[in-house]
């Protein structure tokens, strides 16, 4: 039996891009090549999933509770939607994370599905292998994602152009890409994966 693909765009919601409430630098540049990858994963019958940050309004995750960021993607706000332009079909998974006051919610594999499944568990059960990975943001959310992808025993493809970082400091997204590939992560842009 051949290996099973999935792929898995991290938190492209609208607070994460131009405008939002932490726009990532060019965040809204992931959304074509992740399109792509979408029809691809359609055409072909592999299962897409997608991460999305759906934080209560109190959580130690924003600066008013001692955490690090500025309010963004709180549950059931227009800020927390998927970008318009992202062309998930109704038949994407989506893993919710950082829902609770505690948690963070850095990682899709901290996520569960609408099903209460966690992540890895989920893509176990249909056979995933190896998955695509892009989205927002290369050195927080995607890198935690795919760091624990690897740890958890999946190979990992990651997007270079469908990822895009914050750069709190300078430098922080090609550390990100340094430690990703460090751990093992295999590094294409999406026009070559189109191609094969």
């Amino acid at each position: 039996m051949p290996p099973q693909y999935a792929l898995l765009i991290i938190d492209v919601q609208r607070d994460f891009c131009s405008g939002g409430a932490l726009e990532v630098p060019s965040g809204d540049q992931v959304i074509p090549p992740l399109n792509r990858m979408i029809e691809r994963a359609g055409a072909r019958g592999e299962s897409i999933y997608a991460s999305r940050d759906w934080h209560p309004p109190t959580t130690r995750h924003f600066k008013d509770f001692g955490g690090a960021w500025p309010v963004h993607c709180v549950a059931g706000s227009p800020g927390a939607e998927f970008h318009p332009g992202l062309a998930l079909p109704a038949t994407a998974t989506i893993v919710t994370t950082g829902d609770t006051q505690d948690s963070e919610g850095y990682s899709a594999f901290e996520g569960k599905t609408p099903a209460g499944t966690p992540l890895a568990e989920d893509l176990k059960a249909r056979g995933v292998e190896r998955l695509y990975v892009g989205g927002l943001a290369t050195d927080y959310c995607v890198r935690h994602s795919v760091l624990d992808a690897l740890k958890a025993g999946f190979k990992v493809t990651l997007l270079t152009d469908a990822v895009r970082g914050v750069e709190v400091q300078p430098g922080d997204s090609a550390r990100a890409l340094a430690e990703m590939k460090t751990a093992g992560a295999d590094f294409r842009v999406t026009t070559e994966v189109l191609e094969d």
